[in-house]
């Protein structure tokens, strides 16, 4: 139970990031909001003052929870939501007798098989992601207000025109010069959650069908999501790298701690590269398929990629999430211009949820 109440606090401390969805704070911050009262993610009241989190299965834990993935999704009900740290009782989507757990939790008078269907489709995305999470969600059929997934107008815009800047390429070649002109609302056609004849062209070049189309389209804007998300994001990492050896521990003195904390910065330092290059590798397979169509016209080789994109899409988002899960947390808890110095208690914390996060070696890309 230490690891459980070790991560709730941590968890006070935060707000939503891609492996955390932290309903507590959001309940907090939009409590005088109509919408949000009245578009929750759960019916549950109980519920929907939980926190979500993609947690990164440790080796003793495989096996234990219902799941081919490495993540699994976790649900978390505070003893009391004013205070984390006291924790809270929990269960795994999927796992055996969740179900049961979840109506314990939930309480006779919420929507069981509405909740229950909320967190199958949580459960089913590689990470929390604000992005995602709404159009994903949309795709499902709940109707949730946009205040559960904070991705602000401007971050949409800014994606907005960099899938343009992507696309654009295979606009001209699905439409023929036709589209000119119309490249914004076809990119708002393509990130929409809706179906669309607009896009009808794109899909033909594609050669897709049905739910091979659907979900190849999804995963192809998962990519292009955190292809968007990670190119801001590089930079913030290294930053990250360079103050992991840099943090500071102040209080009493712990000089096993404070070892312990040296070999992790060390580990955690690697583990970092290697993941960043995991990811790395998967953008670059989708930007070598995606060249072959645009340049050379080679529609079979993208149409092969999207129609594998589902799966590959789970392990980016568990790579990515996890990388970014750190960069977010560590900027949240070591503000720029603030000492870069800890307790070396939650230092150690700290480094443990990092190095429990990046977890074994990721598995090589299929080819």
């Amino acid at each position: 139970m230490a690891e459980t109440y070790r991560s709730m606090r941590g968890l006070e401390k935060t707000a939503s990031t891609s492996r955390v969805l932290n309903l507590a704070a959001l309940a907090v911050r939009h409590a005088d909001n109509e919408e949000h009262q009245a578009k929750p993610l759960f019916t549950s009241p109980a519920l929907n003052a939980a926190v979500i989190i993609k947690h990164r299965l440790r080796t003793n834990e495989i096996g234990t929870v219902a799941t081919r993935h490495r993540t699994a999704t976790k649900l978390i009900v505070p003893f009391e939501r004013s205070d984390l740290s006291l924790g809270g009782r929990a269960l795994f989507v999927g796992d055996r007798g969740w179900m049961e757990s979840l109506q314990e939790l939930a309480g006779q008078s919420a929507d069981l098989g509405r909740d229950a269907g909320v967190l199958e489709a949580l459960d089913e995305l590689p990470s929390l992601d604000p992005f995602l999470l709404r159009e994903h969600m949309r795709r499902r059929g709940f109707d949730i207000s946009d205040t559960h997934f904070e991705i602000s107008g401007h971050d949409l815009d800014a994606m907005q025109t960099f899938v343009s800047k992507e696309i654009g390429k295979l606009i001209d070649l699905a439409y023929k010069g036709r589209a000119s002109g119309n490249n914004s609302r076809l990119v708002e056609a393509l990130l929409s959650s809706k179906h669309d004849d607009r896009l009808e062209p794109l899909r033909l070049t594609l050669r897709l069908e049905g739910d091979s189309y659907r979900e190849g389209i999804f995963a192809w804007k998962g990519f292009l999501y955190y292809k968007w998300v990670l190119n801001n994001l590089w930079p913030k990492l290294r930053e990250v790298m360079v103050e992991l050896n840099k943090v500071k521990t102040i209080g009493p003195r712990d000089f096993e701690a404070e070892s312990l904390c040296r070999s992790m910065k060390v580990r955690i330092g690697e583990n970092i590269e290697r993941q960043v290059k995991f990811v790395g590798d998967y953008l670059r397979l989708y930007d070598n398929v995606f060249d072959e169509l645009t340049r050379e016209g080679n529609a079979t080789a993208f149409r092969d990629f999207l129609l594998k994109s589902p799966d590959m899409l789970v392990a980016l988002g568990e790579g990515a999430g996890i990388v970014s899960h750190i960069a977010s947390f560590w900027r949240y808890r070591f503000p720029k211009g603030k000492p870069l110095e800890a307790m070396v208690s939650e230092l150690l914390d700290i480094l443990q949820d990092f190095e429990a996060g990046l977890g074994a070696e990721p598995a090589a890309i299929a080819a």
